[in-house]
């Protein structure tokens, strides 16, 4: 059969063009998945057992550490070594506007035009750990089209970012000189995710202090036995240690009983939490449909009951309806 000559909007053309690696397609898949247009769920099943094979990478690290000039060095250095590679850019959103500026177009000039990388912004929507429900999604769309790499890289929102393993085979942590007791803050929490730390703008004064702190740290919160996650120094203003850094990442492997584990660990948290926003829009929906919500608010706007009251009641009317789970 003939394949057409134009892209267009139906999720079965969608999928086999995204399939088959065309950009638009996957442009066009990504944006109607991240909006939920009715229909996204089977296009995501027919994709699912397409991907697998890419590589993901999240990049994390606290706010002006260079994530985003290092994750468009990681991707120049990949695409020299032959490598495919989708970058997937969280952006914070606005809690006043919903508007998201998506500044890591910004700073990723340098890798617009290179056809073997694709970038897409994405707005946190104010979710805490700075990934979209999408995220996971997304990066499963860059997988079926053939990238090869994806990374993934985080707003800088501190300990929230541990949200970013739930969606990475390799967590890469980025600090910078003149932190301080900032090490210190960074180590309850997110420190404890990562499996390579990076010290980037290692040009400036005070990185082997802070590879020595980081070095101390990882020595003894590791377990015995265990390797210590390495440690290594870039500048990615000067393209310094990018190509250890990209040799590290492409040859890492981790236990394999720690890769079980996280594995089993990401499809667990990935099914709760789509059960959770199935659940979530369904229980909203029937309510704002019946007018059960909006009476509920008037109750307790008029000190006629509590909101404590009003949830259990809710509960006790929704247990067990079999409308909870109808699409």
């Amino acid at each position: 059969m003939e394949k057409p000559k134009t892209v267009n909007n139906s999720w079965n053309s969608l999928v086999a063009w995204v399939l088959a690696g065309k950009v638009r397609a996957m442009a066009r898949m990504i944006t109607r998945v991240e909006d939920r247009e009715p229909g996204w769920k089977d296009a995501m099943k027919a994709i699912y057992s397409a991907s697998g094979s890419a590589k993901v990478i999240g990049i994390t690290g606290p706010p002006g550490a260079g994530k985003s000039s290092l994750t468009c060095e990681i991707a120049q250095e990949l695409v020299r070594l032959g490598q495919k590679v989708g970058i997937i850019a969280v952006d914070p959103t606005s809690p006043f506007t919903g508007g998201s500026l998506l500044g890591d177009r910004l700073r990723m000039k340098k890798i617009f035009t290179t056809k073997e990388v694709f970038i897409r912004s994405m707005a946190t929507r104010g979710m805490l750990g700075g990934l979209s429900h999408a995220a996971r999604d997304v990066a499963r769309i860059m997988d079926a089209s053939g990238k090869d790499i994806i990374l993934i890289e985080t707003v800088g929102v501190g300990q929230d970012e541990i949200e970013v393993v739930k969606a990475a085979d390799l967590v890469m942590m980025v600090c910078i000189p003149g932190q301080g007791d900032g090490i210190q803050a960074l180590k309850a929490g997110v420190m404890e995710i990562a499996d390579i730390f990076i010290i980037n703008k290692a040009d400036l004064p005070g990185a082997d202090e802070v590879m020595a702190d980081i070095g101390s740290m990882l020595a003894l919160s590791s377990e015995t036995g265990h390797p210590i996650p390495p440690v290594l120094k870039t500048s990615a203003l000067k393209s310094h240690g990018i190509r250890d850094l990209v040799a590290t990442l492409l040859t890492y492997q981790t236990e394999k009983n720690i890769q079980d584990f996280k594995r089993e660990n990401q499809a667990k948290e990935e099914i709760l939490s789509l059960m959770e926003n199935e659940v979530f829009r369904s229980i909203h929906n029937r309510l704002e449909q019946s007018g059960e919500l909006s009476n509920a608010v008037r109750q307790m706007i008029d000190k006629k009951k509590d909101p404590y009251s009003i949830v259990t009641e809710l509960l006790q009317q929704l247990d067990g309806k079999a409308y909870l789970f109808k699409a």
